[in-house]
């Protein structure tokens, strides 16, 4: 029997309204502070999952997340079987992946940071404690000067252990937040790295192992975290964090009933799924707040001092423009604006529009319209084959038979003078000679030549020179737009993230596959080692710096046409069981091959 056309209706509409509530719920989370939004949102979340039991998260697409380790949908008969079983378990382990790759985002951000502040100077951490954590640490650290100053005097050497002590405790404390994140991650990884074959051998008893197993990770990342906390309670007395978040990490547990059934009711299946939920969005806000307590200073902080003189200044010269406004009766401004655009049109005319169109007329001038200038190539060609005629024709008269076709005119030029120099040897015979007068007309006429020629080059420098002069005129407009290209190129291109497209952007791509050696390397020592802890902590480091890298180069592969290539190389380097050296050839194949990794040229 068909159903209704209303029931249709609300069907069809059912994933659109499904799809526009995650993104706007996503808005919402992206729009509040995090710990905010860890602990208000993550409650309405828990009531809406709270309200039914039998409903599982649903996800927007996401293809900018390092893939899970699981089998292709063509690599077994039984594929479809498995999808269809195991799709809602995936959801869940594409958000757990992707909630703790921004969470260690989130850590390694601030952990950087201090970082840097701790390789500073001693004076440096001081004016950081002093300057740049905002107006009230400002006032509190003048205060402190001043007390320590009137008490014992050592004043310069308490504040450099109170800096040194206040950054490091810090990093202390990220550092052994991204240790245990990082090693559940890999745990996590590895899991569903097993689980995966699992899945196309026995697709009905491997969803509820995989779950079970997802929750003893859970409970193994509660335990250390735990430690963590109750250490932490304990420095918190001596501790320089202003804050304190004295809730612990406590998750839920499945139910011991039926753990190790072979098959698991739909039932189960959706409660377990959603007791992982209200794990990661507990551990989401934990984690948060802890973050938030120890996180980097806002930029409005560090950079106050600057903001308060610029609102000062600005706040005087807007004072100093409304006095000179008309509301105030003055036309100053109007006249300035006046003289403002008066300059500005002179400056355009004399050094951008008449200088470009010197250079316009110059050029089609001089390479196309060929004014007359003192001396033309015509006119000196004419007296060159005048003097070539009359070398010619003396040196057939003088020797009595034609010269060669191919005599040059030196040679002729050269029989006229030795012919020139016989003839003056007698002086008094060959007074009223025809040949003597006929040799001093050649040369007069080579010397015509000789002074054409002089004039033709002069008059070629001449225009040279007016071309130079006009460009000359031309180069402030020139630099200046040079100048405005290159702001734009800059801010057109934003190349300060790896995901960009210049090369700062390319060298931080490069450093990912760098970061993502030095892991691997380190995974391996820590395995021989055997500090099996530390091995998997150094391998959920190398799946985020391969997720970050994932991310980076995603986009410039599509483009180039490298991306399915590319894609399996990072996901070989992320298989646990992928031998050091492979994974290493792997990189170094990375950094010579795809386009998106090299180096831009010098010469760009």
């Amino acid at each position: 029997m068909d159903s209704p056309p209303e029931n249709d209706a609300a069907k069809s509409l059912k994933p659109v309204a499904s799809f526009y509530s995650d993104y706007l719920w996503n808005r919402m989370r992206s729009l509040l502070p995090a710990a905010f939004s860890s602990n208000f949102l993550s409650r309405i979340s828990n009531l809406y999952r709270g309200g039914s039991n039998t409903r599982s998260r649903k996800r927007r697409p996401r293809n900018t997340c390092l893939p899970l380790p699981l089998p292709s949908p063509s690599t077994s008969p039984e594929s479809s079987v498995v999808v269809s079983e195991a799709s809602r378990i995936f959801d869940v382990l594409e958000d757990i992946m992707e909630h703790i790759f921004l969470n260690l985002h989130y850590i390694q951000k601030n952990l950087e940071f201090w970082q840097s502040k701790a390789e500073g100077s001693n004076a440096q951490k001081a004016y950081f404690m002093v300057c740049e954590r905002g107006p009230s640490a400002f006032i509190n650290g003048i205060v402190q000067l001043i007390h320590d100053y009137v008490g014992d005097g050592s004043v310069v050497q308490h504040s450099y252990c109170m800096a040194s002590s206040y950054i490091s405790e810090r990093i202390n404390v990220l550092i052994s937040l991204r240790y245990h994140l990082a090693t559940f991650l890999a745990q996590v990884y590895m899991e569903v790295d097993k689980a995966g074959n699992e899945l196309v051998k026995d697709p009905e008893k491997s969803l509820s192992s995989l779950l079970v197993a997802i929750n003893e990770l859970f409970l193994k990342l509660e335990a250390s975290i735990g430690h963590f906390h109750a250490m932490r309670q304990l420095l918190l007395q001596k501790s320089s964090v202003d804050e304190s978040y004295s809730f612990p990490l406590i998750l839920e547990k499945l139910p011991v009933v039926n753990q190790e059934g072979s098959r698991w009711t739909d039932c189960e299946i959706k409660d377990a799924i959603n007791l992982i939920y209200q794990n990661l969005d507990k551990l989401d806000s934990y984690l948060s707040a802890i973050v938030f307590i120890h996180r980097k200073p806002r930029r409005v902080a560090r950079y106050w001092m600057r903001y308060t003189f610029g609102i000062v200044g600005i706040s005087v010269c807007s004072l100093w423009l409304l006095r000179h406004s008309s509301f105030a009766g003055s036309s100053d401004i109007d006249n300035w604006i006046h003289e403002a655009k008066k300059s500005t049109v002179s400056f355009w005319n004399d050094h951008v529009e008449q200088p470009l169109l010197s250079i316009r007329n110059d050029l089609f001038d001089t390479f196309r319209k060929r004014q007359k200038g003192a001396m033309e190539p015509e006119e000196v060609q004419l007296t060159a084959d005048s003097l070539h005629r009359m070398l010619r024709a003396f040196t057939e008269q003088s020797k009595g038979e034609k010269p060669l076709q191919n005599a040059t005119d030196q040679k002729m030029l050269e029989i006229v003078m030795a012919r020139y120099e016989k003839e003056l040897m007698h002086p008094i015979q060959n007074l009223f000679s025809g040949e003597l007068a006929r040799a001093l007309l050649i040369q007069v006429q080579k010397l015509k030549l000789d002074i054409e020629e002089a004039m033709l080059e002069l008059d070629q420098i001449l225009r040279a020179n007016e071309i130079n002069f006009a460009i000359l005129a031309a180069l402030p407009a020139f630099f200046l737009s040079l100048i405005v290209i290159m702001v734009m190129r800059a801010w057109i291109k934003q190349d300060t993230r790896a995901e960009g497209r210049g090369r700062v952007a390319r060298i931080q791509r490069r450093l990912l596959i760098v970061e993502v050696e030095r892991k691997i390397m380190q995974l391996e020592r820590c395995k021989y080692q055997g500090r099996e802890k530390d091995a998997q902590c150094m391998y959920g480091l190398a799946l985020y710096s391969l997720d970050r890298l994932y991310c980076a180069v995603e986009g410039h592969a599509r483009e180039t046409g490298e991306w399915i290539s590319l894609r399996q190389d990072i996901i070989d380097l992320a298989k646990p069981d992928t031998q050091t050296a492979h994974k290493l050839k792997i990189t170094s194949r990375m950094e010579r091959v795809y386009d998106c990794l090299l180096p831009l040229p010098k010469s760009r």
